[in-house]
């Protein structure tokens, strides 16, 4: 029975790894959404800071794991039979896989293409170039498509250069970036914030100290927040 069940399953990838298309077209697709949208790319530079907020929160087991978690598959799937699609749980991969191939798309034909993808992005590409296509081809609202766009629209500022309060508000946007943006809601954004910074100290990026520190320092932005 157990070996009837591997065969179903390899059968079943197999046909998924060939009903979805390459991705050896990713980078460019990246680039495309740049040039729509007059943005800036990072070209690979990973900000450390940024980098870690958003992995606390979106992903936290990014670097050791594969391109699929079944835990988070399930709340993906149980968010979207339950009319919840912020459940959430997808990995950066699928995330990715979303953005840039099943863009506006969440039924269970595009998650399926969604994880069928995510391989293929994992077995392309390394976790690096993966991570960097994500932080510039997502979206973090008030219009600002990519990590280098959202730090300088936000706070007129490089990635690099971005200080731990700054930085742990834009980790949290890409989950729900209208609803978070902070030029329109700061309320909702520096409470995603205080979830992100949370995920910091659960993962051993940050002490709890350190991070309540941090809560309380200025955010500096380039235009003043009026949510």
């Amino acid at each position: 029975m157990v070996v009837l069940a591997v065969l179903i399953a390899a059968c079943g990838f197999a046909g998924l790894w060939a009903a979805t298309p390459s991705v050896a077209d990713a980078p460019a697709r990246v680039d495309a959404i740049l040039d729509a949208h007059h943005a800036p790319s990072d070209r690979g530079v990973i900000p450390r800071k940024v980098s870690m907020a958003l992995l606390a929160t979106e992903d936290s087991r990014y670097w050791h794991d594969p391109a699929l978690d079944p835990q988070g598959t399930a709340r993906a799937v149980w968010g979207m039979l339950t009319g919840n699609p912020n459940e959430g749980g997808a990995t950066i991969e699928v995330q990715l896989a979303k953005v840039l191939y099943t863009p506006g798309r969440s039924n269970p034909p595009a998650l399926l293409e969604q994880v069928g993808i995510a391989f293929k992005l994992d077995h392309h590409y390394t976790k690096k170039q993966i991570l960097a296509m994500y932080l510039n081809a997502v979206y973090f609202g008030d219009g600002a498509y990519g990590v280098v766009e959202a730090a300088e629209r936000y706070f007129g500022r490089r990635p690099g250069q971005l200080t731990w309060a700054q930085a742990s508000l834009l980790g949290g946007l890409v989950q729900a970036p209208s609803d978070y943006t902070p030029r329109y809601h700061l309320h909702a954004a520096l409470t995603r914030r205080h979830h992100v910074l949370d995920r910091l100290v659960a993962t051993g990026i940050l002490t709890r100290a350190r991070a309540d520190r941090i809560s309380r320092q200025p955010l500096d932005p380039a235009v003043p927040f009026t949510g």
